[in-house]
């Protein structure tokens, strides 16, 4: 396989990676203008970009690219480092970019309703792989769904046991009922996923966290759940939640560094900061349910 083949193998099999390429030479150097090298996330690399040390530090700053996400450029210059006079280079000037390589980002979308539909919509429009799963074959069909991936009607505990996230796998719960946000996200809170988010009321999230705990999950693991999901926009429509939900998604895989306007208040704030419409009032939660 060429390097392109090898990337494409690498994100199909929902591995990290980062792409060397030299983009600019001045003067003369040990390979030449385009060479390419991957280094894929367990430390094995295909192709070259001339060897020596300045493939040693290439490999080390695409450790750290395909950790950031983000992607940077290197400029050595052989003439005037004498840690690169190794008989391998003739002196030169070269830049190289460095580019992660990343899997795709699958959303697993449990619900078919409202919510689920514009949610769909919205993160596919974002660059999301969606993946919707509801327990009614009457919901869960790719004429409700045209923009997902895949589509499954399956009993929620059937679909999970059958489901493996990883690293950059986003799960957002927005079912018809407390009872199945609870399993999913039982299972949810276990899984290696980078983001979990469920929909619902405070007293809605309260109670579940609280019964899961009780059957001895631990707290821990509810930290990084993001409920009442979504930022904090004032959405109230299907459409707006979708939005506000996507739009955290985005930020969780761009690692935006600005405080994001989302929840707090179950990890102790001491001002309660709702999320879009799952902030009313408790006695408005039948409302919210019933947009799922």
């Amino acid at each position: 396989m060429d390097i392109y083949e090898q990337i494409v193998q690498l994100r199909r099999e929902g591995r990290r990676g980062a792409v060397a390429t030299i983009v600019n030479v001045r003067g003369s150097i040990p390979s030449f203008r385009t060479a390419k090298m991957l280094v894929r996330d367990d430390g094995s690399i295909a192709g070259t970009i001339g060897g020596g040390c300045v493939e040693a530090d290439v490999w080390q700053a695409a450790r750290e690219v395909m950790e950031s996400e983000k992607p940077r450029t290197l400029t050595f210059d052989l003439n005037q480092d004498p840690k690169y006079d190794t008989g391998l280079v003739c002196g030169g000037t070269l830049e190289i970019f460095i580019e992660p390589v990343l899997p795709p980002a699958l959303l697993y979308l449990f619900g078919a309703g409202h919510v689920a539909i514009n949610v769909c919509r919205t993160a596919a429009n974002a660059g999301f792989d969606v993946i919707v799963t509801d327990d009614r074959s009457s919901y869960a069909s790719k004429e409700r769904f045209p923009a997902a991936q895949e589509v499954h009607a399956l009993d929620f505990d059937e679909a999970t046991k059958k489901l493996e996230p990883n690293e950059s796998s986003y799960i957002v719960i927005v079912t018809r009922g407390h009872r199945d946000d609870m399993r999913v996200l039982r299972w949810a809170v276990q899984t290696r996923a980078r983001y979990v988010g469920m929909i619902g009321s405070k007293r809605k999230v309260i109670q579940i966290f609280k019964s899961l705990q009780e059957e001895g999950l631990p707290a821990h693991l509810f930290d990084r759940v993001h409920a009442p999901i979504g930022l904090d926009i004032g959405a109230i429509t299907p459409e707006e939640i979708a939005v506000s939900i996507t739009a955290e998604l985005i930020a969780i895989r761009r690692h935006a560094d600005a405080k994001l306007p989302h929840m707090s208040w179950f990890k102790g704030a001491s001002e309660p900061s709702g999320s879009n419409a799952e902030a009313v009032p408790d006695s408005d939660e039948s409302s919210i349910d019933s947009a799922h």
